[in-house]
Formats: structure tokens, C-alpha cells, sequence
């Protein structure tokens, strides 16, 4: 049970991931591997700035920044130098590992003692329940924000950009800005996870972003796939089901570990798992005609 109870908090710490790599890969079309850099960022920033006993309302707002300034950084590249977007964002996410190391000061920082927002908040006195009501606190009102903000003027034209560039720049929008503003707004989300997961498990690590964006991409494929087959166009239910994604995705991980599967296998299993995902739609089309 504690292995469940550990994937919930963890998948409601990913929903930022899954967040972020939902606007990059799928309103805008573009595979942005910032992430990587961008959540050990959030991590390493949250690390500094709470060993030096900096308050949440300075720390959370540096993160997001920061993280803005990451993804704002791949658009600019992509957008303004012509490079693709993939490679625009290995670019940043490899020079982003200096840069964190520079943060940090080292590659490991230990956060024992250092008072977090989870005891610093009393909910209830139940520690995991106390933990779960403010993650969840936080993924609603992100949630919430990033829902009003796709449902406005500016959040269509970030829509309609990945739809269909050509006729939205015919309409006087400029997809560039676009594209730089909803891959800041993708590793804002992504440093935010970066954030939580840092005071949740009590340390930041310089390697904790390796592969990190599976995670998001994973939880991505898992909504997808329930939205391609009831056929969903609700904005707001696609993000419950991102969310849903990154819980269900920390679930199966829990599940692997649960049935005695070695930690070591634990990479292997979330590929193939993922793999399957992938498959899935693909097999039943396949199979249906």
C-alpha cells in the first residue's frame, strides 16, 4: 500500500512534467527535450535557495522563472536561428547541466532539517494525508490556470499555431512569439515538478532530470490514447486526463516494483511499457481494418 501511496504523490509531483509536454508536443508539435534540464533546474534552485532559508513566496516565483527562461531560450533558438526544434533543445538542456551545477555547487544537495512547504503547511497532522492535500492544491490550481489560459484568445492562437501555422500567420499572429512564450510556459511547469519533487523526497540531485521527460511523454501517450478513443475535445478534461496519465504512469512503476521486479529493470520496464502505449492505438487500427 505505501508503494501506492508513494506513486500518487510522486505522479501529482510529475502532472507538471506532463503539463509541459503536453503544451510542447502537443500543441505545438515540437519535441522538446529542455525538460530534462529545465526539472533538475527547478530541483537545484528549490536546493540553494531553501539551505539559504529563503521563503516559499521568493523560491516558487524563481523557479518558474527560471524555468521560463530555459524553454523561452529552445523557442528563441528554434525560431529565431532556424535550428530544429529537437536539437535546439538537446542544446539547452546540455549547457543547462553546467548550469546547474553551478547552482548547486556540487552534485548532490542534501536537504535533511531544512524545513519544506509539506511541514511547513499543516493541513492535518497525518503527514502523507497532509502532503497529498497540498500536491493536490497545487495541481488543481495549475490546472486551473493553464485551462483559462487555453480557453482564452491568446491560448487558441497558441492552439491554432500547431494546428495549422500557415493559416494563423495569414491571420496576423506571430508563431514565433507563440511557439517562444508556450515553451517557456511548458519548463515553468516542468521547473515547478522540479520544485515539488525536491522538498518531497528531501534532496536535489544533479542527475535527478535523466530521462525525466519519459515520465511527461509517457503520461502524454496514456492520455491520448483515452482521448483518441472516446473521441474527447473538452480542454479541460484533456488536462484531468494528463494528470490521470502521470498518476497511472507511477502506478504501473509501483506495480513493477510491487510484484518483486529489480529496481535495476525499473528503466526497461517504463520503455517497454511506454512502447506498449505507443502500440496500442496503432495494433487495434491495424487489427479493425
Amino acid at each position: 500500500m505505501d508503494f501506492y501511496l508513494t506513486a500518487l504523490l510522486q505522479g501529482l509531483c510529475f502532472s507538471g512534467i506532463a503539463l509541459g509536454i503536453y503544451i510542447s508536443m502537443k500543441i505545438f508539435n515540437i519535441p522538446d527535450i529542455t525538460t530534462d534540464g529545465s526539472y533538475t533546474l527547478g530541483g537545484g534552485f528549490t536546493g540553494v535557495l531553501l539551505l539559504h532559508h529563503q521563503p516559499t513566496y521568493i523560491i516558487l516565483p524563481a523557479v518558474i522563472v527560471a524555468g521560463a527562461i530555459a524553454g523561452a531560450l529552445t523557442g528563441i533558438i528554434h525560431t529565431k536561428l532556424k535550428i530544429n526544434a529537437l536539437l535546439a533543445g538537446i542544446l539547452v538542456m546540455y549547457g543547462l547541466y553546467s548550469i546547474n551545477l553551478n547552482i548547486m555547487g556540487r552534485s548532490n544537495l542534501p536537504l535533511n532539517g531544512v524545513p519544506s512547504i509539506f511541514n511547513l503547511i499543516k493541513i492535518i497532522t497525518n503527514s502523507n494525508q497532509n502532503t497529498l492535500f497540498i500536491l493536490l492544491a497545487f495541481v488543481v490550481t495549475i490546472t486551473l490556470i493553464i485551462g483559462y489560459l487555453l480557453k482564452t484568445d491568446f491560448g487558441i492562437a497558441m492552439r491554432a499555431t500547431g494546428n495549422s501555422e500557415t493559416m494563423i500567420r495569414a491571420l496576423g499572429v506571430n508563431t514565433d512569439r507563440m511557439k517562444i512564450t508556450g515553451l517557456a510556459i511548458a519548463n515553468a511547469l516542468t521547473a515547478v515538478s522540479g520544485y515539488l519533487i525536491t522538498q518531497y523526497q528531501g534532496y536535489a540531485d544533479i542527475s535527478m532530470g535523466i530521462g525525466i521527460v519519459i515520465y511527461g511523454l509517457g503520461s502524454v501517450i496514456i492520455a491520448e490514447a483515452i482521448i483518441n478513443w472516446f473521441k474527447i475535445t473538452s480542454v479541460w478534461l484533456s488536462l484531468l486526463l494528463v494528470i490521470s496519465g502521470a498518476i497511472i504512469f507511477q502506478f504501473v512503476l509501483a506495480f513493477t516494483l510491487s510484484i518483486g521486479i529489480d529496481a535495476t529493470l525499473l528503466k526497461l520496464v517504463t520503455a517497454v511499457f511506454v512502447l506498449l502505449i505507443v502500440s496500442l492505438p496503432r495494433l487495434s487500427f491495424n487489427k479493425s481494418a
